[in-house]
């Protein structure tokens, strides 16, 4: 049995915090002892209660890293594992996840920890960078943090990225994909819902973030002539509405908000569709093949080239190119695919993912 520690930002509705609380289900029902520690005291999901789930800060995580409490909250952090190493809970591994624990943890004194990169680096750095000089130098500073210390990539994209770029330049680094728990995911598609439409519709699951590009997804929208809707499945859906509608396209939108279950949403769609500028491994493309709902995606860094390969791989379209993104819609629509043979979902069981976590307790400092 090894005991293992989850360090995350928060628990709030994103593809990161769904994937943890995945490998530590897997990791429980395989014998071991896992905790979640979260620094921010949100959580918007239902955490199985065979998961012990701690929250380091009584307030937003935003506010741990700010240099002038930088210090008090690293002395937190590593307070709060010398409390538990003198209960007897010393861990064998710990997962490091998102920007803000990645900061406290690499200036800590604290072992054994992996971070877990879930995002293309060099993308963030772009998008930051628009963002203004602070908010750039900002970002590079947590992301030079990682240079020396053990990584993983949630894909192979993001692990060349680095090797190849010269941001961080890390002790060691090794790609391990998302773990999903297909059985769990097709069972949770099959509760039924009253307010999933009867009408047909594509989908879209993702928080409103400028890296989703929803302004592309609208326009593409605009373009499809198929009569059919768009469900939403997003934090600030009267954000999204607003939006939406300087592309002329809120009417055909459903926006149900965030969904603790979203399985049943996916299945019951005629089609997923990411539009997004970059991701990691896109949780959603994978969700959407596990319960046989077609996907259309943009050919981003990284992680759907990946996922769509051999037939699939006719629906990557380029980035930002709304009308082409179009067409791909257009054609999922009437196209026949069984997806229970896609070759990307052999590789992503939960319990191989899990043992490739395990792994790394034999491989530390």
């Amino acid at each position: 049995m090894k005991n293992i520690a989850i360090v995350i930002d928060g628990l709030t509705g994103g593809g990161a915090e769904r994937v943890m609380i995945s490998l530590a289900t897997e990791l429980i029902s395989q014998g071991n002892k896992v905790t979640i520690l979260s620094l921010s005291n949100r959580c918007d999901y239902i955490i199985p209660e065979t998961i012990p789930v701690f929250y380091l800060f009584p307030h937003k995580a935003s506010k741990v890293d700010r240099f002038w409490q930088k210090k008090a909250s690293i002395r937190k952090l590593e307070n709060w594992f010398k409390d538990a190493k003198q209960q007897g809970n010393t861990f064998d591994l710990i997962l490091s996840n998102l920007d803000r624990s990645n900061n406290l943890l690499a200036q800590s004194s604290i072992k054994p920890v992996f971070y877990i990169v879930h995002n293309s680096v060099e993308e963030e750095l772009t998008r930051q960078k628009k963002l203004g000089l602070l908010a750039y130098w900002y970002l590079l500073k947590s992301k030079k943090n990682l240079s020396g210390k053990n990584l993983i990539t949630v894909s192979q994209g993001i692990e060349q990225e680095i090797i190849k770029g010269n941001t961080i330049t890390p002790k060691s680094i090794r790609t391990i994909y998302n773990p999903f728990d297909i059985n769990d995911i097709q069972q949770k598609a099959s509760i039924s819902n009253s307010a999933i439409p009867s009408e047909p519709y594509i989908i879209h699951v993702g928080r409103l973030a400028k890296q989703k590009r929803h302004d592309i997804l609208f326009a593409a929208l605009s373009e499809v002539k198929t009569d059919i809707k768009l469900v939403l499945l997003c934090n600030k859906p009267e954000k999204a509405k607003k939006l939406a509608a300087k592309y002329g396209v809120s009417h055909r939108l459903i926006l149900p908000g965030f969904q603790k279950n979203p399985y049943n949403w996916i299945k019951n769609a005629k089609a997923l569709v990411l539009s997004s500028d970059y991701e990691g491994l896109p949780t959603v493309l994978l969700e959407a093949i596990a319960v046989n709902t077609k996907v259309v995606s943009t050919d981003c860094p990284h992680g759907p080239n990946e996922i769509l390969t051999n037939e699939l791989s006719q629906f990557l379209t380029p980035r930002r190119d709304h009308k082409i993104l179009a067409d791909a819609i257009e054609r999922v629509l009437s196209y026949k695919i069984d997806l229970s043979k896609a070759d990307i979902l052999s590789k992503v069981t939960a319990q191989q993912i899990t043992q490739q976590y395990l792994s790394l307790t034999e491989h530390q400092d």
